[in-house]
């Protein structure tokens, strides 16, 4: 983890350069697609959601959550993904919904720069080190 500077066009920036996002794009999704068929199952997609600990943390602290709830919000969350509901999440279903999702954070944080704790190969962090690579560090 690491403490970085960002705002929405360094974001913007990132998913518009279709070279460096679809780079990480397809270096995540196979990391996912663990059985190797070219989709991402439920099971597959939840190992990575339950490894972001985004619902069982609140600032770092672990907190106590219903069981039933996060099955209701990764399964919902997974829905998102599998735009054809096909049961499976394709490489271009997760191109693009990761793209809506990346933008929205860009939408959401506007053009203020802000200091975020990064996960070292997140896809936040992969902006931050594009962006620095374009001003020379």
């Amino acid at each position: 983890m690491s403490v970085e500077v960002l705002d929405g066009a360094t974001i913007l920036g990132f998913v518009e350069d279709e070279a460096a996002f679809d780079s990480s794009i397809n270096d995540l999704f196979a990391q996912l697609d663990t059985n190797h068929d070219g989709l991402l199952s439920y099971s597959e997609m939840l190992k990575e959601l339950q490894s972001l600990r985004v619902f069982e943390t609140h600032f770092g602290v672990d907190v106590k959550t219903d069981p039933d709830e996060l099955n209701r919000v990764y399964g919902s969350l997974f829905v998102q993904f599998d735009r054809d509901s096909n049961g499976a999440v394709d490489l271009e279903e997760f191109k693009a919904e990761t793209k809506r999702m990346m933008l929205a954070m860009a939408n959401g944080l506007g053009f203020l720069p802000v200091q975020m704790v990064l996960e070292e190969g997140s896809f936040l962090k992969k902006a931050v080190e594009r962006e620095l690579s374009k001003v020379g560090f």
